[in-house]
């Protein structure tokens, strides 16, 4: 559904919470308005998160290419990371430029650039040469300067204060 109105690059990024938390409530708000949405997962494998469901009802299709937790908070990446971002890249490459949708949400994506899981020059082509409707939104720590200096909107989550630091664990309906 092509709407008129031109598209925008948004990243959420930084160390603090929050940055698929937005990404997924901006799915929603779009799929409410009848936008054509996709919610692609670069690095998020192992347990399905609460919100998933909730946007397949609104209309949102989501895509999860990994299955097993990520080997990015541990001892580095693993094939399976790399085939799980290949799989997402080629997705949500094909979601930008074939028009058919409005908004299209990379989540993680900015730590599959970080580490090196993703070039940055096949995406800024993507990303440059997309439809003029298509909304991209990138999101996970470590945005790189060049998307940041190309993107239209940046949100940077700054961590002030985190229960977990108080030795709370990741909570159901809250955390995933």
């Amino acid at each position: 559904m092509t709407t008129g109105r031109v598209g925008q690059i948004q990243v959420y990024t930084g160390e603090g919470k929050g940055k698929t938390t937005a990404g997924v409530g901006l799915c929603i708000r779009a799929a409410g308005a009848g936008l054509r949405v996709i919610f692609v997962q670069y690095i998020k494998g192992g347990r399905r998160s609460s919100e998933l469901d909730v946007m397949e009802g609104a209309g949102v299709e989501v895509v999860r290419p990994a299955r097993a937790w990520t080997g990015l908070l541990g001892s580095g990446p693993t094939d399976e990371d790399r085939r799980a971002v290949a799989e997402a890249w080629g997705v949500s490459s094909a979601a930008i430029t074939g028009g058919e949708y409005d908004v299209v949400v990379m989540d993680e994506v900015n730590v599959a650039l970080a580490y090196g899981l993703l070039e940055w020059p096949t995406v800024f082509e993507v990303l440059r040469d997309r439809p003029l409707h298509v909304e991209v939104v990138l999101t996970g720590r470590g945005a790189p300067e060049e998307l940041v200096e190309m993107a239209d909107l940046v949100t940077e989550m700054v961590p002030r204060k985190h229960y977990y630091d108080a030795g709370v664990n990741a909570r159901l309906g809250i955390e995933y």
